[in-house]
């Protein structure tokens, strides 16, 4: 007993052992005193609770709540609590974040959407030739949007009240369909270029895919569900915005029905019967961020009703079985129309039919989902010229805004131009063969012109194309 006495005599001083008058010890947080709370609890750094504060704060840790914060900076400026944290709160004096507002939805008018003439005149600056397939173009994306109004304007009317589902009383709405697109035509006719043209001009999220890394669910491969996760991604992740996107699928031509195989064909037919549910439109999970659905990915639902879905592919012997059909009621006599009539024809794609398709490979259904069909001509040596030099983003002025940077003037002479065209016709693969045409005989110039500051014209003759010479150089005055 003496001993407590005495080690409460030293915490506490009284006024008989010549301490100086009694500590008065207050609560940390409400600054109430002992004598009006009772007794206080110690914790580390010399912070001391009432009853009451210690038993407030321990219920907003039990409920999570987010008014923590306000606790923590009252008593941030307590010395030596600077780094106390509960419930994994850092100890701050910054507001809470404010909480995200959910982005308005993309609605479209008719005075927001371009109509198909004026799509058409847009695409004419940055594409040469095929009027055709622009126009086709133009008309069914115009139609997309106006049928993305209608549906609009019917939810609308739903609910205000205006129209009730099932009244016969009240005017019906028309229920338009979505007409997705096929286009057909050899390779590098610009039919990847014309969809990212598209889509810029029209300010929606494109998605681009390759079919050939498609498979089946459950196999190696990309899951059908992919090609959504694309456009998701282009959208921000906002699924509003990528439902009104455009989808572009290139080398369709490779899931055409594999022939004379016994094996499962789990990236041919399967593929096509997978995509039937995006064409004509369903509710479909999306993995975020991923190809292919697994557990640790999250999921968003995404409605393809809205989707564009812009399909292309070169079709590698389409040519021969359009010819087979067009030479079955060949017959004998004067009249008779010749077995080799069509095998010069470079626009023989333009008279494909669906029956020409589905002979190829295509399944009935999957055309029955694509009834916009667009096809391409095969470029010719004076559209290969006007590709060099006519659009707004035409190969030969990306490289005389490369040379301008050092000061020097690029020129092509028109002999320069004919002699590039003519190899790039050689070589069958479209305008692709422009670039690396150029490329192997602009990499020498390039390369030497930053030597010399004298030189500021540089003219590319034919003579320079074909071997047997080379630039005009002209110095600077």
């Amino acid at each position: 007993m003496e001993e407590d006495k005495e080690v409460k005599d030293k915490s506490v001083p009284s006024e008989e052992q010549g301490g100086g008058e009694k500590e008065i010890r207050h609560c940390s947080i409400c600054s109430r005193t002992e004598d009006v709370v009772g007794p206080l609890f110690t914790l580390p750094n010399g912070m001391m609770l009432c009853s009451d504060c210690l038993q407030r704060g321990m219920d907003m840790v039990k409920n999570r709540k987010p008014d923590l914060n306000g606790i923590l900076r009252q008593i941030k400026d307590i010395p030596g609590v600077s780094m106390v944290s509960l419930n994994g709160v850092p100890l701050t004096n910054e507001e809470p974040a404010p909480e995200k507002k959910p982005e308005p939805e993309e609605k479209f008018t008719m005075d927001t959407i371009l109509p198909p003439h004026r799509i058409k005149a847009q695409l004419d600056r940055y594409v040469v030739g095929q009027d055709e397939a622009k126009k086709l173009l133009s008309v069914a994306v115009y139609n997309h949007y106006k049928r993305l109004i209608n549906d609009e304007k019917h939810k609308a009317d739903l609910k205000s009240g205006k129209v009730k589902e099932g009244d016969p009383n009240l005017p019906e709405t028309i229920e338009i369909q979505k007409s997705n697109v096929l286009m057909i035509g050899p390779t590098g006719s610009g039919k990847t270029y014309l969809v990212e043209t598209l889509a810029k001009l029209l300010d929606v999220p494109l998605a681009m895919t390759d079919a050939t890394s498609l498979t089946e669910a459950g196999y190696i491969g990309d899951d059908i569900e992919s090609v959504l996760s694309k456009l998701l991604m282009k959208a921000g992740n906002n699924v509003k915005k990528a439902e009104h996107g455009i989808v572009f699928i290139d080398e369709i031509d490779k899931i055409a029905k594999k022939k004379n195989t016994n094996q499962r064909d789990v990236s041919g037919e399967a593929v096509q019967q997978g995509l039937l549910k995006l064409l004509e439109g369903s509710v479909v999970e999306v993995p975020v961020g991923a190809t292919s659905k697994n557990a640790m990915v999250p999921m968003k639902h995404m409605d393809t009703r809205n989707i564009l879905f812009i399909c292309g592919g070169a079709f590698p012997g389409l040519e021969e079985i359009i010819k087979e059909r067009l030479n079955e009621h060949s017959s004998m006599g004067f009249y008779a129309d010749l077995k080799d009539k069509y095998d010069g024809d470079k626009d023989l794609v333009a008279k494909v039919t669906v029956e020409d398709l589905r002979k190829f490979g295509m399944i009935p259904e999957f055309l029955g989902r694509l009834p916009v069909i667009v096809p391409l001509k095969a470029l010719t040596k004076e559209m290969l010229v006007q590709i060099l030099t006519e659009p707004r983003n035409a190969i030969l002025k990306q490289y005389e805004a490369l040379l301008a940077m050092d000061e020097v003037k690029l020129t092509f002479e028109e002999g320069a131009l004919e002699v590039i065209a003519e190899e790039a016709y050689k070589r069958d693969t479209g305008a692709r063969a422009l670039r690396s045409i150029i490329e192997s005989f602009m990499t020498d110039i390039m390369y030497e012109i930053p030597k010399d500051d004298a030189i500021g014209e540089v003219v590319i003759t034919a003579e320079y194309l074909q071997h047997t010479g080379g630039p005009r150089i002209l110095l600077r005055e």
